[in-house]
């Protein structure tokens, strides 16, 4: 029972050497009493005796222990208890400076979206941005790969692939092939080295989407003939960029890992993947003109319509639809058009063509006021220097912008000035970042409403059409677009026809601000610009209408004027009020 008390007071006090001997010091008390009853000893008062004694001096010691732990450490400790018994707390045995509680590192587990880059948790299967599954099959199949299942289901694949194998250029392959398609694995090679905060949306799986896309269809290989790449030359390119720019991008080959912008990466691989991505441009461009194909799509990276005379920025190094352009008219092509549908301003190659009445630069992208990157294309931008009316720009005023405003800007702005112009040879800045899903564009075209503008513009220039892949950020999305994009230039017929749509209020205001400026520099959009006022005339008088009644339910009633609620009345009426 002692042993049991003093375990007790052990546990209790905290204590360790003091306890201990406390514990000692009664266990040899214990032995010795059994040690006397082991010797045999007759005299029973002598035995009794020793007992009482033994059993005083340990109920004297525990009640002395149990009193002194009383006193030192109640049961239910308050702080004010602690305050006052500090020194009970205190262990003067060891030093404990330089102690430091234990830092525990919870590793939160997580993974990125294939889709759409985004960062989810780990145990959540489905993106919570795309609902992409996590283990999505899109890099294999594209987007025939179900976005709700592993990899193993796919969607039905609408046609059966025809491979051709990887052929190579010529003019007998050419004959039997309407769509030249333009790829090199080696611009697969561009890549940001060092992961930030997630993956960069400018990465090599854009490409191998739509590859995988394309080849699930039977279009590449299949329906469409690849052209042999071959890097830009150093001459070609200072056609397009200066020096210093040529030089800055090459230097690159030399480092491990760099950056131009915060955004605009490079590694010791993006300056060939650049100079293939130009020269297949540059070659596509050629030979559609030269008429050995009728139309191509360039399924190139790094992307091209931000970089500048001299400026890199926006993921953009060598711009390829200038290059393009440049080499169409090398190759016959007097006047060339090129329409930038990406949903950031091709602010690149605006300042290449900036005085240039050859060729006709409109781009349809976001700008809100200037606040979208990278924050140029106003409307009043029409180019400068006798080339006034060559730069058109289509600024929209928010995000979210579908089909209908798009091609609605099509039929009363681009193809009006477009069939005015009269290109020989048509180029398209196609970044599916406007496409429905993109985590960058925040708009809402779909792949039908590309196919519709592609086949819109399919009808200039004689159908020599060259689409350059720019940016575009969904893989999900860029893949169905790009795929029905190529859809109409081998000729097959588009998803839907878009046909009676009716824009946006403020979409057909923008149209509107553009007519009103390009028609000083068109004259035939002043039909169309006489016509669409009168229908925005009519959408502000509904409004003006829907103001005023939503007025009158807020008057309050007449009575108030004369109560106790004369001075709300007058508040919510506007009038003044003079107090008694």
């Amino acid at each position: 029972m002692v042993s049991e008390t003093v375990q007790v007071s052990c546990v209790t006090n905290g204590g360790t050497e003091s306890n201990q001997g406390f514990k000692r010091k009664h266990l040899g008390s214990d032995e010795h009493a059994a040690a006397s009853c082991h010797n045999g000893s007759d005299a029973k008062g002598d035995i009794g005796a020793s007992d009482r004694d033994l059993t005083a001096n340990v109920y004297e010691d525990t009640q002395l222990d149990n009193a002194s732990k009383k006193v030192r450490l109640p049961k239910e400790l308050t702080l004010q208890d602690m305050f006052n018994n500090h020194n009970a707390f205190d262990d003067d045995e060891e030093d404990d400076s330089d102690w430091e509680p234990v830092q525990k590192h919870i590793e939160i587990l997580k993974w990125f979206c294939t889709n759409c880059t985004m960062v989810n948790l780990d145990d959540v299967f489905h993106c919570d941005i795309c609902g992409e599954h996590k283990e999505s099959g899109i890099l294999k199949h594209g987007f025939y790969a179900s976005p709700f299942s592993p990899e193993v289901e796919l969607i039905q694949v609408e046609s059966e692939a025809r491979p051709r194998g990887k052929d190579f250029w010529s003019e007998d392959s050419a004959s039997n092939c309407s769509t030249a398609v333009g790829f090199d694995e080696r611009m697969l090679l561009h890549s940001e080295i060092e992961m930030k905060s997630h993956p960069h949306p400018e990465r090599p799986n854009r490409l191998l989407a739509i590859a995988a896309s394309l080849a699930a269809a039977g279009i590449f290989p299949g329906k469409c003939c690849p052209i042999p790449a071959r890097e830009i030359t150093p001459e070609e390119l200072q056609m397009v960029h200066s020096s210093e720019h040529i030089a800055a991008v090459d230097l690159t080959a030399q480092m491990f890992s760099s950056y131009f912008t915060p955004d605009t990466y490079a590694n010791k691989h993006s300056a060939q993947a650049a100079r293939l991505a130009a020269g297949l441009c540059a070659d596509l461009a050629s030979v559609i003109v030269s008429g050995h194909v009728k139309n191509g799509f360039a399924l190139v990276r790094p992307p091209g319509h931000h970089a500048g005379v001299r400026q890199v920025m926006g993921f953009c190094l060598h711009n390829n639809a200038a290059v393009a352009a440049l080499a169409a008219q090398a190759a016959g092509a007097k006047k060339v058009l090129i329409v930038d549908w990406d949903v950031h301003h091709g602010n690149g190659t605006q300042e290449i063509f900036d005085q240039n009445k050859s060729v006709l630069y409109i781009s349809l992208h976001r700008h809100e006021g200037g606040k979208f990157y990278p924050g140029t294309g106003a409307a009043l931008e029409v180019g400068s220097k006798g080339a006034e009316g060559y730069c058109v720009n289509i600024p929209w005023s928010r995000g979210g912008v579908g089909d209908n405003d798009y091609v609605f800007a099509f039929q009363h702005v681009v193809l009006p000035i477009a069939s005015k112009f009269a290109p020989d040879f048509t180029i398209i800045s196609a970044g599916f970042d406007a496409a429905r899903g993109d985590p960058l564009g925040c708009c809402d075209v779909t792949p039908a409403g590309y196919a519709q503008m592609t086949h819109m513009l399919s009808t200039l220039s004689g159908g020599k059409l060259l689409v350059i892949l720019e940016g575009g950020y969904n893989l999900r999305s860029i893949s169905s677009s790009a795929t029905s994009v190529i859809k109409v230039l081998l000729g097959e017929s588009h998803e839907c026809e878009l046909e009676n749509l009716v824009p946006s209020k403020a979409g057909l205001h923008t149209v509107l601000e553009v007519l009103k400026i390009q028609m000083n520099y068109w004259p035939n959009l002043s039909s169309s610009f006489e016509e669409l006022q009168s229908q925005y005339g009519m959408y502000s008088v509904d409004n003006k209408r829907k103001r005023v009644k939503k007025r009158r339910v807020l008057e309050p009633p007449i009575w108030w004027r004369w109560g106790r609620k004369r001075l709300l009345y007058h508040i919510l009426t506007g009038g003044q009020f003079h107090p008694k």
